[in-house]
C-alpha cells in the first residue's frame, strides 16, 4: 500500500515579552479648593440653626468682599444632630449641634492664606480640607503617557539584551492604563494669626502595558 508524504508545519509559536511602563510630571498647582464649616451647639433646634446662618452669612459676605465671585461659594452640607452624653449608664439629651460647610474655590493660590484667615476671623471654626488642583491637566498627561512608553521600550530592550533576544522594535501591542484625575488633599486645623500655605506639586502619572514580539 503506497501512502502520500504528508509536509506537517509546525505552528510558530509567537513569543511575546510583556512590560509595564511608567511616566510622571510633576506640576505646580493653579487652583485650590477649600471647605468651611461653621459649627454652633443650642439646647434647641432654632437657636444653633439661627446663630449659624447669622454666622455662615457674615462669612460668606466677607469671602466676597475679597474679590471671590459667589459662583464660587457652594454649600457642600447642612446638618442638624442631637447631641448625647452618658450618665449612670443612662443617654441623656444634650441640645443640638448644627454644621454648615461651604466649598470655596479660590483661584489665586498666594490668597488662599488670606481666605482661610478672613473666614475664621467672621466665625467660622473648622477648615476642613485643602484640594490643590491642576485647571488643565490633559497637557501634563501626554507628557507622562510619552515618559511611560519611552519606559517600557527601555525595560524591554533591557530585558532581550541580557536574555540574548532578538527583541523587534515595533511593539504589537499597547495597552493604557486608567488614569486618575490628580488632585492634591491636605487638611489642617483652625490657627491665629497669619495662616501659612506650602502648595507643593501634584504628580501626574501614566501607566501602559507594552508586549514586543522577539
Amino acid at each position: 500500500m503506497y501512502y502520500a508524504q504528508v509536509n506537517q508545519q509546525v505552528p510558530h509559536l509567537s513569543r511575546v515579552i510583556t512590560v509595564t511602563g511608567n511616566g510622571q510630571v510633576m506640576a505646580t498647582p493653579s487652583s485650590v479648593q477649600i471647605q468651611i464649616e461653621v459649627q454652633t451647639q443650642g439646647n434647641n433646634v432654632q437657636g444653633p440653626q439661627q446663630e449659624n446662618a447669622r454666622i455662615m452669612n457674615q462669612v460668606i459676605q466677607s469671602l466676597v468682599a475679597l474679590g471671590i465671585p459667589r459662583e464660587q461659594i457652594q454649600t457642600a452640607s447642612y446638618t442638624v444632630t442631637p447631641q448625647y452624653h452618658f450618665e449612670d449608664g443612662k443617654q441623656i439629651f444634650n441640645g443640638y449641634e448644627v454644621v454648615n460647610a461651604i466649598t470655596v474655590n479660590v483661584s489665586n493660590i498666594d490668597n488662599l492664606g488670606l481666605v482661610i484667615d478672613t473666614a475664621i476671623e467672621n466665625g467660622a471654626n473648622r477648615i476642613a480640607n485643602i484640594q490643590f488642583k491642576l485647571d488643565h491637566t490633559d497637557a501634563y498627561y501626554q507628557q507622562a503617557l510619552n515618559f511611560a512608553l519611552q519606559n517600557a521600550q527601555l525595560k524591554a530592550k533591557t530585558i532581550a539584551e541580557t536574555m540574548h533576544l532578538p527583541l523587534q522594535p515595533l511593539p504589537i501591542e499597547i495597552v493604557e492604563e486608567q488614569a486618575n484625575t490628580p488632585i492634591l488633599y491636605r487638611s489642617m486645623a483652625v490657627s491665629s494669626g497669619v495662616t501659612p500655605i506650602e502648595q507643593g506639586q501634584i504628580a501626574i502619572d501614566a501607566t501602559v502595558r507594552v508586549k514586543f514580539q522577539y
